[in-house]
């Protein structure tokens, strides 16, 4: 950015660089809502139980085919910063819930459209963000008076298969969501859990129906030496995270040597070191040993002697995973180990899987983490499972955490629009028309439900509206069924914590975009931008 200001002249002074580009007013407007509405369209064919999937084709021809909002997203390449911006909701959808990244840039793409319609009517943007903000208040309120409290786990297996219903291994739902909620009854702490203490495992060349889950770890390694054991019962898990080799000194040093004598006793020192340390390991009863850092070659030969299980250079994440699930700790000092110091496993085995090596520890006493194995015929079959999975397991500690949930199938978005328009008649000045818009906005997810159904979406939401008028205020569509009824009792369930999120996300987001009537950027950092691209 360049200011020059000629003073003398009478001429308009130059402001910004020629290099850089301005749009302003009505078209910044319009074209940073037409950017965040062509991305809630990529999304839209997506949603529901019958919404179709996308296949994604990188620059290295990786194929990736999913119906999965945050992932189509993530994937492809977009310019334009209002676009970005839509983007960012669906991230931080994902990264608050888990589920519900679709619903959340449909929203917003939606409450944009409705916002342009009351633009051309020349109501300003800043009345416009006023009424949302209000409308969105009001609906985070009226969403708390439609939950109801989970009262027992069947709902949470319920509400993880919604979660997963529509995804690639929609066949398998019901064995998947079992180990989702086992998973989720191990690691929470009451009203608390955490999705990374849940950690998925891909395995190709099997079935989903396969899929286990692991009171412990996985690890995608193999033991150090081939003469240890294959499997350890009853396992005594040391932690550590330095190396067991010999430390190279700090700085440059030579060692001087005037005979064969004096060189063979500097090897065996170095030798009776690494014999001592494996001798301390196995005398505090330690017969498996995982280390973040390297183990030496004379090192492995005397841990094997001693038939203890060994792996190396384990990440330190991995490491930290570890000690949750076996009860160890990491220890930074040889000096420092000691028997009460070791994690606890009834089996600790290296797997040939396929072509790959595994590492299970089987059987921790109350571990504070488990491991999902998920499997399937192929990549991309393992790779659409595992993102179902992370969605329902997103899903359910969602309602964990909050405690209470919602009628799905597109009920609690036609009663929020419902009783928003009664809200609306409380407001007095134009606020009163973007709140009816903001109603309006919700309508577009039963509505794009129905339209992926094959159904007809004007016959639905009139009859939806029908129904809610008349007080059934949980009446959705049943896709399965191709038919409205009540949802909460079809067992078509969504966490609260999604939709408030959606809700919270979506209007925040289109009234940042909303409030922007000047774009300027630089021609040149953009040029810059598509040679590094090519």
């Amino acid at each position: 950015m360049f200011l020059t200001l000629n003073v003398m002249s009478n001429k308009m002074p130059f402001v910004i660089s020629e290099e850089s580009s301005r749009t302003i007013g009505r078209d910044a407007q319009r074209n940073n809502i037409l950017a965040a509405r062509a991305v809630a369209d990529i999304v839209k064919t997506t949603l529901g139980p019958k919404g179709m999937d996308k296949m994604l084709v990188d620059r290295d021809g990786n194929i990736t085919v999913t119906n999965d909002g945050v992932t189509i997203l993530e994937e492809i390449e977009i310019e334009h910063p209002a676009a970005r911006m839509m983007i960012e909701i669906a991230k931080t959808q994902e990264r608050e819930v888990g589920d519900g990244t679709t619903t959340a840039v449909l929203l917003a793409g939606k409450l944009l459209e409705r916002a342009e319609y009351l633009i051309e009517k020349k109501i300003h943007p800043t009345v416009i963000v006023k009424g949302y903000k209000e409308a969105a208040e009001r609906a985070i309120g009226i969403l708390d008076e439609l939950s109801i409290q989970i009262e027992n786990f069947d709902i949470l297996k319920q509400i993880a298969k919604t979660a997963m219903t529509g995804k690639g291994p929609e066949d398998n739902k019901e064995i998947l969501s079992g180990l989702i909620i086992e998973a989720v009854d191990q690691i929470a702490k009451g009203r608390e859990a955490n999705i990374d203490d849940v950690k998925i495992e891909k395995i190709y060349g099997s079935s989903v129906a396969k899929s286990e889950i692991v009171y412990g770890m996985i690890l995608n390694k193999e033991r150090v030496n081939k003469e240890m054991p294959l499997s350890v019962l009853n396992a005594k898990i040391l932690l550590i995270d330095f190396p067991l080799e010999i430390k190279n000194p700090e700085k440059e040093t030579k060692i001087e040597v005037n005979s064969v004598e004096q060189l063979q006793s500097f090897i065996e020192s170095e030798e009776k070191y690494l014999r001592e340390l494996g001798e301390k390991i196995f005398n505090i009863g330690a017969n498996v040993v995982f280390c973040q850092k390297g183990i030496d070659d004379v090192a492995q030969y005397y841990l094997a002697k001693l038939g203890i299980f060994a792996c190396r250079r384990v990440a330190k994440s991995d490491m930290e995973k570890l000690a949750k699930s076996t009860s160890g700790k990491i220890i930074s000092n040889i000096n420092d180990i000691n028997e009460e110091q070791l994690g606890k496993a009834e089996k600790v085995e290296e797997i040939k899987e396929g072509s790959e090596f595994l590492i299970y520890i089987r059987g921790c006493d109350n571990p504070k983490m488990v491991s999902l194995i998920i499997r399937g015929s192929t990549p991309h079959v393992v790779d659409e499972a595992q993102r179902a999975v992370k969605d329902g397991l997103g899903d359910v500690i969602s309602a964990v955490k909050l405690g209470r949930i919602v009628a799905g199938g597109g009920a609690v978005e036609i009663e929020l629009a419902r009783r928003l328009r009664i809200f609306s008649k409380t407001k007095t000045g134009k606020e009163q028309l973007a709140v009816e818009e903001f109603a309006n906005a919700l309508e577009c997810i039963p509505e794009i439900l129905a339209e992926n159904a094959g159904m007809d979406p004007i016959d639905i939401i009139t009859e939806l509206k029908k129904r809610h008028d008349g007080g059934f205020a949980r009446e959705g569509i049943n896709l399965f069924e191709d038919k409205i009824e009540d949802t909460l009792s079809a067992g078509i369930v969504e966490p609260l914590k999604v939709k408030t999120q959606a809700i919270e996300s979506a209007s925040e987001v289109a009234t940042l975009i909303l409030r922007v009537d000047d774009v300027l950027i630089s021609q040149r950092k953009k040029d810059l931008i598509s040679k590094e691209i090519d």
